[in-house]
């Protein structure tokens, strides 16, 4: 939005003054309807409430290329970061957010329902997704266990890290790869369920999200860690010693984003989801591991992700609202009853 023309020229008098107060009255109410922005016509501030995994991507590469555009130039951020679930109840709860983050879908459901997010967040072409990803199996430099499949992780010894159900995000996108893969390979839904069971059998930390899965795997803890691929390309590349391997059958990891209803500069914050979708956006994205939503600069990169044969969504159980609410209800659901049993904690 421009701003008002101050005027150059004042007429004497009593009634020149007054026109003097009445111009600065108009500046100063136009200005306060351009959503935040200041007066120099740069954008105003964002509050970024995400899931943990993607932090680095955020900080080093995402928002400082938005500062750089005309459309973020001037913007400021504040950022928050941490396991999926608690930072959408942190949202709920009254915590200040423009843009939020989530891993998978049935927390953004959460917000929309609670009104801080528009019921058409995902109605554009990516339907609200900013990164895909796939589960993947990470292990140790040589892999001494020879994990090379999900069978591998409980055909032997293997100590498994992966984080908690009840609080991450990408543990459900943890738990339905393994449960998925075992129903491609033609295991009944109760075989799949007993195989869920021994993974955990075989987990000797339960982190809170899948960045305190990493770290505790980094600190030298235990033989596999199952998480993003995203997870395990910025590892390397930050000189964790591990390798990791795409199962045959796994699958594909979608994060949702949205502006929310509550946004202090609903403006900024568009224009800052609208640069995550642009081609700049995603390609700094793939840069940090995650495979670009968008074919055109996913093609661009098909050498650093190359194609699972055997790749599976989450509408192949019925989508995020039907499978979370039967493998994670609080109380009903099948994994979370898995978690009772062995006696996980369960918030």
């Amino acid at each position: 939005m421009h701003n008002a023309r101050k005027a150059t020229r004042q007429r004497g008098g009593k009634a020149g003054l007054l026109l003097v107060a009445l111009v600065a009255l108009s500046i100063a109410v136009v200005g306060a309807g351009c959503g935040g922005s200041d007066a120099d016509g740069s954008a105003g501030s964002v509050a970024l409430v995400a899931y943990s995994t993607p932090q680095q991507a955020f900080e080093e590469g995402i928002i400082p290329a938005f500062q750089d555009t005309s459309g973020g130039e001037g913007s400021e951020f504040s950022t928050s970061f941490g396991a999926s679930g608690d930072q959408r109840r942190a949202v709920e709860a009254g915590q200040p957010a423009d843009v939020v983050d989530f891993s998978l879908e049935p927390d953004m459901t959460s917000v929309v329902e609670a009104g801080l997010v528009a019921k058409d967040w995902n109605a554009n072409e990516h339907k609200g997704i900013i990164t895909n990803s796939v589960v993947v199996l990470s292990a140790r430099p040589g892999n001494p266990e020879g994990v090379e499949g999900w069978d591998d992780l409980v055909s032997g010894d293997v100590e498994i890290i992966t984080p908690n159900p009840a609080t991450s995000g990408g543990a459900k996108w943890n738990v339905m790869a393994a449960y998925g893969a075992q129903i491609a390979q033609g295991k009944s839904e109760k075989e799949a369920l007993e195989f869920v069971a021994q993974i955990f059998e075989n987990t000797s930390v339960l982190d809170d999200s899948a960045r305190d899965s990493l770290q505790t795997f980094a600190s030298g803890k235990g033989d596999v860690l199952i998480g993003y691929e995203n997870e395990a390309i910025q590892a390397q590349e930050e000189g964790v010693e591990l390798e990791y391997v795409i199962p045959d059958d796994t699958l594909l990891i979608e994060n949702p984003a949205a502006v929310t209803t509550e946004a202090s500069d609903p403006e900024t914050a568009k224009a800052f989801l609208d640069f995550i979708w642009s081609d700049e956006g995603q390609q700094i994205f793939a840069d940090y591991g995650y495979r670009p939503v968008s074919d055109s600069v996913l093609a661009k990169n098909s050498d650093a992700f190359p194609e699972v044969p055997g790749l599976f969504t989450i509408e192949e159980f019925g989508g995020w609202a039907k499978v979370d609410d039967e493998f994670f209800d609080d109380e009903k659901g099948k994994v979370t009853e898995i978690l009772r049993n062995q006696g996980a904690p369960l918030e």
